[in-house]
């Protein structure tokens, strides 16, 4: 055999390197292999290019100085489009961790000058929704999130769902790791919800299992039993695509849904039998005069009524299962200022901060309102249109846009919203949480659109999900 000649040497080193990095290196669940895989060649390439020098790392990041903004067109289904200026310049990393501290802006006390500003930390930036697993996707936009219900009284959940494009993740927000991916080709998700069920197993035993709910484009709920990695269940719920959905805090098998064909729908899952199979079975209709975009049980009684939010406004219904009506109309409307002229614009954001305050948000307006539902309702006195008992307003965002989700953490009894920018207003009516540019690989993302913000109950995570294909995971630091 003739003798390699120093290129040839050279070739093969690399080609060899590559191949054992590839074969040798293992981390993360199954479901990443073809991530691992392709990451590891990246990084292997890439050190083998440099000939040995410095490669940069996606944990290493700065803070540079903004980068020009490139406009892109948004929308939230083929229908209801919004455009808007996303600066994209992200390293095609599918996971970055950012900088050790998040810019924060605000007062050290809340408004009544006792409750400290919250410190957060953001721990990971990930792209795990991106379109035939593309490094290069920065367009899937991304629109709900939801966390796993704790494993047992007391505990704190670290465990998120977030949904966007074709794909369903669950996300460790400790370790920043997939834990599982579920994919529906040819489906766009649009909202995910979790249920916690007491089964019985084949040998007797008691078992709690987490059930998420998911449904988009299609008009189908898909009950996903996320440990095993299945879909095991699927509710041809709506001929129109779904917008939201979520179970009722008091009975853990109903399920409401909220279609684009302007009716929501109350459905019973019911009790996977051995098979883990589901049959699930419809209680009621309910019309709406406009498209639902948000559901909010009434947190005072959330077997009695029902909140959402909607293109024309906020709705309440009857939902009461004793009732012999199985399909109904909206019983109140809610406006939020005296006169007539203040029906029928939208609210996109809607959540209870406690039992009594509930916040809502309409596009064009700039702030969130925070309102009592009991001096509200016992106020109305049978009128079909009632003007809301508001307490304050929250400066939000001067946007026009629409569909930035608004949620809340009743036990810290904070309000969290996206805007445009990529900021996190208010974690408290004087404090905001700006996006901290992450930088990898001499790229960065200057700001992005945050479509909506969840923390777990705890406020131990939160959770940002954006119109750029990237799920931002902060952690709190306590005092």
């Amino acid at each position: 055999m003739a003798a390699l000649g120093p290129e040839e040497k050279a070739e093969k080193a690399q080609a060899d390197f590559v191949r054992s990095a590839v074969r040798d290196v293992r981390y993360g669940p199954e479901s990443l292999s073809e991530f691992t895989q392709w990451r590891v060649r990246m990084i292997s390439e890439e050190l083998v290019s440099s000939g040995g020098t410095q490669v940069p790392e996606a944990g290493n990041l700065e803070r540079p100085p903004e980068a020009s903004a490139a406009c892109k067109p948004r929308a939230r289904l083929a229908a209801l489009k919004r455009p808007a200026c996303v600066p994209l310049n992200l390293s095609p990393n599918k996971r970055v961790c950012a900088s050790p501290s998040a810019q924060t802006e605000g007062s050290s006390k809340g408004s009544d000058g006792s409750q400290p500003a919250l410190k957060l930390e953001p721990l990971y930036f990930l792209q795990c929704h991106s379109k035939n697993n593309s490094p290069h996707d920065l367009e899937t936009q991304l629109w709900a999130c939801a966390f796993e219900p704790a494993s047992e009284e007391g505990a704190t959940s670290q465990t998120v769902a977030t949904c966007g494009g074709e794909a369903v993740c669950v996300i460790d927000c400790q370790t920043g790791i997939v834990l599982h991916k579920y994919k529906a080709p040819g489906e766009e998700f649009f909202s995910v919800a979790w249920t916690a069920l007491m089964v019985v197993t084949q040998a007797g035993h008691k078992k709690r299992w987490s059930v998420l709910a998911a449904a988009g484009l299609r008009g189908q709920v898909r009950l996903l039993h996320v440990r095993a990695g299945f879909c095991c269940g699927v509710i041809r719920a709506h001929k129109k695509a779904i917008a939201t959905l979520c179970f009722s805090p008091a009975r853990e098998t109903h399920l409401f849904t909220a279609s684009y064909d302007k009716r929501i729908a109350l459905w019973d899952i019911g009790m996977p039998n051995q098979d883990y199979e589901f049959q699930a079975s419809q209680l009621l209709v309910l019309d709406c005069t406009s498209i639902p975009l948000r559901l909010c049980p009434v947190a005072s009684c959330p077997d009695a009524s029902l909140l959402a939010g909607c293109e024309g406004g906020c709705c309440c219904w009857d939902v009461r299962l004793d009732q012999p009506q199985k399909r109904r109309v909206c019983e109140v409307e809610f406006v939020f200022s005296e006169g007539s002229e203040a029906s029928g614009r939208r609210v996109d954001g809607l959540a209870f901060v406690n039992k009594d305050v509930v916040a809502s948000k309409g596009s064009g307006r700039g702030t969130i309102c925070l309102w009592s539902w009991s001096r509200t309702w016992g106020g109305r006195g049978g009128q079909a249109t009632v003007a809301v008992a508001v307490l304050a307003r929250l400066q939000w965002s001067p946007t026009e846009l629409a569909y930035f989700s608004l949620s809340a953490c009743p036990g810290e009894g904070v309000v969290l919203c996206g805007d445009e920018e990529g900021s996190v207003p208010p974690l408290s009516p004087h404090q905001i949480l700006r996006w901290p540019q992450p930088r990898a690989l001499d790229q960065t993302v200057t700001k992005t659109m945050v479509n909506t913000v969840v923390a777990n109950p705890a406020f131990t995570y939160l959770t940002a999900l954006t119109d750029s294909n990237i799920v931002a995971i902060w952690r709190r630091q306590l005092p």
